[in-house]
């Protein structure tokens, strides 16, 4: 598969969705199958933020602008160098998706879907993450899935990774061929 997924220009895929849902697993493999680069959102967090999340504390919209800035800047700067990528962000709210995609109609956004239950087991199995499972609560609590006119990818995580990554890679083909 070429470096636009079979468009002529470059694309961005956010892959979105709360803690646990599988995110880096899926945008590493994403990025690696498809030969595009790759940024961990969370590691553009201000540590500010990071301290907030470790200690238990859900971040505020305020908390979270700075970083969904610094997002937007590398899909930026990607689009301006040619180049595809793909970003991890948890990007709940509508209004975070707009701060990141814009009205740029070659970022697309992946929103990794899972059920409370299989998420809760996954991140009780995970280790040396700064997201404790407690605040995932909340995170489901804010969660404003992908409407229509976002266009998103909807990836049931209930597969392999895998499985999950052919799926989202399908589904950018078959955009790319429409």
């Amino acid at each position: 598969m070429d470096d636009t997924a079979g468009h002529n220009r470059p694309l961005v895929a956010v892959v979105m969705g709360v803690s646990g849902s599988g995110k880096s697993t899926i945008a590493g493999r994403l990025a690696a199958e498809l030969g595009w680069e790759y940024q961990e959102g969370d590691a553009l967090h201000p540590p500010e933020n990071v301290e907030k999340m470790k200690g238990g504390t859900p971040l505020t919209d305020a908390d979270r602008l700075p970083w969904l800035r610094r997002i937007a800047e590398r899909i930026d700067d990607w689009r301006a160098r040619g180049r595809s990528g793909v970003v991890t962000c948890s990007a709940l709210k509508r209004s975070y998706r707009d701060v990141i995609v814009g009205a740029c109609p070659d970022v697309v956004v992946v929103y990794l879907e899972g059920s409370p239950e299989l998420i809760k087991q996954r991140l009780a199995q995970r280790r040396g993450h700064f997201m404790p499972p407690a605040l995932l609560d909340s995170q489901f609590t804010v969660l404003e899935e992908p409407a229509a006119d976002e266009k998103a990818i909807v990836a049931d995580i209930a597969g392999t990774p895998e499985e999950i990554v052919n799926e989202i890679v399908a589904q950018l083909r078959a955009r790319a061929t429409s």
